[in-house]
């Protein structure tokens, strides 16, 4: 028998959830700790345990977000076109939304099942059973009214897609959003070299010029005291490049950082900039068994165009992924000509999405369509061609 229970924190979550989520740290108990402790004031957190009598099969994140896009879309310069379906779509989803997944980093870190026990679709009736308790729930406790539901990200060729019917029958929309870029490592990249010696004359070059341009700023890992000393400078830098960015859904904590290298111990790695004894700039890692997962970073923009702060992070992030023999290097979302420009290639991905209303929801996909426009930015080739 198939039956599904809801949590409300990790520290009630039934015995057994890390040994069957041990490929994926970000729905491990020491990460969701870690983000209990240090999550947007936004965000409120629910886990789903899917049972088949009393085994433990599967697993669910879901966030109840509080998201008024009005106030989350910033102050740069777009068209009068995108303002207006700006202000349609923050109308369409202004509020209470539940996302199945995880906000606060790209990639489909929400849901697992052993496929061996339970099938997709048993799996994901459970889940839509929890969800609609859950939004039960809200209306009844907290006086709140879910207006949208969203299952995050899935890639373009992942076997979910062939479900259809589950999706169809919950009335979820698939909508395309923008790519994951994502490097793969050579097998002939042993270290830094074998890499810069791959690329072309042009890349190699803007490599060298980048490096040459670091100047006196030195790269250096914090540890638990480095980051708690520095909290209040890490948020800082963080905030700077939070504030320059077109759309976002939440603002981090000052303690995140800090509570992250808690939990995670040598899984998180933070890395400063420092020019003289001032932190300038900083990135963040999650290690994630065969994938090095890039996480949040923040730098001065005094320093970031003079000492191409970003372009040496990117760089950065590669070589420590060479050295320690990570298979892939997940970069995300944003700035995607530029992780292009060191190797990484923009894999498609999308999301699954309803709106409680049923008009609004028959118009949604369209909607999304029209604020995830083709891509308008150029994709790079900075390795040389293999010769067969």
């Amino acid at each position: 028998m198939i039956h599904y229970n809801i949590y409300k924190s990790f520290k009630n979550l039934p015995e057994g959830w890390n040994s069957i989520v041990n490929h994926d740290v970000f729905l491990q108990l020491e990460y969701l700790n870690a983000l209990e402790e240090a999550s947007p004031e936004n965000i409120q957190w629910f886990y789903i345990g899917i049972f088949k009598d009393n085994l433990l099969v599967g697993v669910a994140i879901v966030q109840r977000v509080q998201l008024y896009l009005k106030d989350i879309f910033r102050q740069t310069k777009i068209s009068c076109v995108k303002t207006f379906f700006q202000d349609v779509v923050s109308k369409v989803l202004k509020g209470n939304i539940l996302v199945v997944g995880n906000l606060m980093h790209t990639g489909q870190h929400g849901i697992f099942f052993n496929k061996e026990i339970i099938s997709k679709t048993q799996f994901f009736e459970a889940v839509f059973s929890a969800l609609s308790e859950i939004k039960t729930n809200i209306k009844k406790n907290q006086k709140k009214r879910i207006r949208a539901i969203m299952l995050k990200d899935y890639f373009d060729n992942d076997s979910i897609h062939n479900e259809i019917e589950i999706f169809n029958s919950a009335k979820l929309h698939k909508v395309f959003v923008q790519p994951n870029m994502i490097l793969f490592m050579q097998p002939e990249w042993l270290k830094k070299e074998d890499y810069t010696a791959s690329l072309t004359k042009k890349y190699r070059d803007r490599y060298k010029r980048a490096r040459k341009k670091l100047n006196s700023i030195k790269s250096v890992e914090l540890n638990v005291d480095d980051i708690k000393r520095h909290t209040a400078d890490l948020h800082g830098l963080y905030m700077n490049v939070s504030n320059n960015a077109q759309f976002n859904t939440f603002l981090l904590p000052e303690n995140h950082f800090y509570s992250l290298k808690l939990q995670l111990q040598d899984r998180f790695k933070v890395y400063g900039y420092y020019l003289k004894d001032t932190l300038v700039g900083f990135y963040t890692l999650i290690l994630n068994n065969e994938a090095l997962e890039t996480y949040f970073l923040g730098y001065d923009e005094e320093h970031q165009y003079p000492n191409q702060l970003y372009l040496n992070m990117l760089y950065d992030m590669l070589n420590f992924g060479i050295d320690n023999k990570f298979k892939t290097i997940v970069y995300a979302r944003t700035a995607m000509e530029i992780k292009s420009s060191v190797g990484a290639e923009a894999k498609p991905m999308v999301v699954y999405m309803k709106h409680t209303n049923g008009f609004l929801n028959a118009i949604l996909k369209q909607l999304f369509k029209l604020m995830n426009p083709s891509q308008d930015w150029e994709e790079r080739h900075p390795f040389k061609t293999k010769k067969t």
